[in-house]
Parts: structure tokens; C-alpha cells; sequence
């Protein structure tokens, strides 16, 4: 008798919302990290291109 095996499910990407226009991505931190790298909110939004991670400016918060 075979076994079925289950596809493996991918999380969805962290939504990180900020007030800021320029963020910086490293991953967590610690060993499961990334090289930090920085990214410009321009138009709004950005996907870090190592861990996926997606950050939206929602302007400035009061």
C-alpha cells in the first residue's frame, strides 16, 4: 500500500503596517535571519525580497 503524501502548505508573508517611509528588514534577527537591507515606501508598500515580508505605509499615525 503507498502512502499519500500532503503538499506542504507555505505560510502567508508577515504584514508589518508602519508610518514610516523607509524600513529595514533583517529577517527576525538571530540565526534564522537575514542580511539587513533597507527599502523605500514610495508607493506604499514593499515585499522584502528574502523572507517576504511586506510592509505597507499607512501615513502617520497620531
Amino acid at each position: 500500500m503507498s502512502e499519500q503524501k500532503t503538499p506542504a502548505v507555505t505560510p502567508d508573508p508577515e504584514i508589518i503596517y508602519t508610518d514610516k517611509r523607509r524600513v529595514s528588514c533583517d529577517g527576525g534577527g538571530g540565526a534564522l535571519g537575514h542580511p539587513i537591507v533597507w527599502y523605500a515606501l514610495d508607493d506604499g508598500e514593499a515585499e522584502c525580497g528574502y523572507c517576504d515580508r511586506k510592509f505597507i505605509y499607512k501615513g502617520d499615525a497620531h
